[in-house]
């Protein structure tokens, strides 16, 4: 293994969840590139099909599956769908994701803290187990990605469940991390900066981008598909020893 056929996922089955607009999107398409056969799930079936028919565009094999990470009881139908399709999985990205802007504890509904704890941390908890096991089960190894966030190491006033969520990720993916290594399973997490997503539009569009802008010392925001380097470095060999990692892609934001 030796230069860039290090980052080559050909032969490779790669799940992104979440995968059909923002970050999960340019991720898809970018492990397509790189030779993965590629699967999302995720909620809208107009904007999965639009994303397949890029997928597919490629040239990879591919498959876009309705799911909303929170129904647990779809996620072992959802995993064995893939595999009947696409073959056993490689690398599962946890990406699918939600924010509220609550105000605060005092303010924020108990249905949208567990919610919110539901669809980032434990549908991330639920569909590395079945990944995993299937992982194991191959001995094949494999690949799994956390989305973290900048809130996994700041405090977020206005939006506690979100940054308690992505805060117990960077120990969840740590936790797996230690118990899969003996498998060959490397389990890691991608921590955005501010990047610009539907999601995060409200803050593009407010006067607090003059002080995220301030503190980003690249001075601007990122793209999606900014992150797809780090993605694909994660998801490849190139990272065969490298597990338990939170690596920021924010521009150096957090360096403060």
């Amino acid at each position: 293994m030796s230069g860039m056929s290090a980052f080559d996922l050909s032969g490779r089955v790669a799940v992104v969840t979440g995968g059909n607009r923002g970050i999960g999107r340019a991720l898809a398409l970018g492990f397509a590139r790189a030779g993965a056969s590629v699967a999302i799930l995720a909620r809208n079936a107009g904007r999965n099909a639009a994303v397949l028919a890029e997928l597919q565009s490629i040239g990879r094999p591919a498959q876009a599956l309705l799911l909303d990470v929170t129904d647990r009881a779809a996620i072992p139908t959802a995993i064995a769908d893939i595999e009947a399709a696409l073959g056993g999985i490689d690398i599962l990205v946890n990406n699918a994701g939600n924010a509220v802007l609550t105000g605060g504890v005092l303010s924020e509904p108990v249905a949208t803290w567990d919610n919110i704890l539901e669809t980032h941390l434990n549908a991330s908890f639920l569909l590395s187990q079945a990944v995993a096991r299937s992982m194991v089960a191959r001995g094949r190894g494999g690949k799994i990605i956390n989305l973290a966030s900048m809130y996994s190491f700041f405090g977020a006033g206005q939006e506690p469940s979100y940054a308690a969520a992505k805060g117990a990720i960077v120990l969840l993916t740590k936790s797996m991390a230690i118990e899969l290594a003996p498998h060959d399973i490397q389990v890691n997490a991608i921590a955005p900066g501010w990047i610009e997503t539907d999601m995060t539009r409200e803050f593009l569009d407010s006067p607090a981008n003059a002080a995220i802008i301030a503190r980003t010392p690249a001075g601007r925001w990122g793209q999606p598909d900014e992150l797809v380097g780090a993605a694909v470095f994660l998801a490849s060999r190139a990272s065969a020893f490298v597990t338990g990692v939170t690596l920021p892609v924010d521009g150096g934001y957090s360096v403060f």
